[in-house]
């Protein structure tokens, strides 16, 4: 990896991501009503994903440690923060990567035995903006069928 393709990484996946909570939480703050924001990081910040996607894993790390940080800074202003760490899902990121099968061959040794869709991650998150999710913050969710 390059330094150029380390810096991308970093602007997109973690200045970008700061920046929009950032503004978010100001928004949220003027109108006094608290909120929720979900940060999506991947189940490579757990995993570390060598040989292929560390890089990549590293910035996801940060979002999970930002994800913590955040929550406990703005939960008095009754502001949520949660993640959401994505295991092995059918998207076009494989092909993106080189890899347009990696999904179909990793998913079978997934405990669940298959790989996720984009609808599991999104009804995920659905839930974690809702109110049945009240009480949840500070946290990252893993949908990874068990990986």
């Amino acid at each position: 990896m390059d330094d150029a393709r380390i810096s991308q990484l970093f602007a997109v996946n973690v200045v970008g991501a700061m920046a929009v909570a950032r503004e978010t939480v100001r928004r949220m703050e003027a109108q006094g009503t608290g909120g929720a924001i979900v940060n999506i990081s991947s189940a490579a910040a757990r995993l570390g994903a060598p040989n292929q996607y560390v890089d990549y894993a590293a910035t996801k790390g940060a979002i999970d440690t930002f994800t913590t940080g955040l929550a406990h800074e703005v939960a008095a202003a009754n502001i949520r923060v949660v993640g959401i760490r994505p295991g092995i899902i059918d998207t076009a990121i494989h092909a993106k990567g080189g890899e347009p099968d990696r999904a179909d061959h990793l998913g079978p040794a997934v405990p669940l035995g298959r790989k996720g869709s984009a609808d599991e991650v999104a009804q995920a998150i659905v839930w974690l903006l809702s109110p049945k999710a009240s009480y949840i913050t500070g946290t990252t969710l893993d949908v990874t069928g068990g990986r």
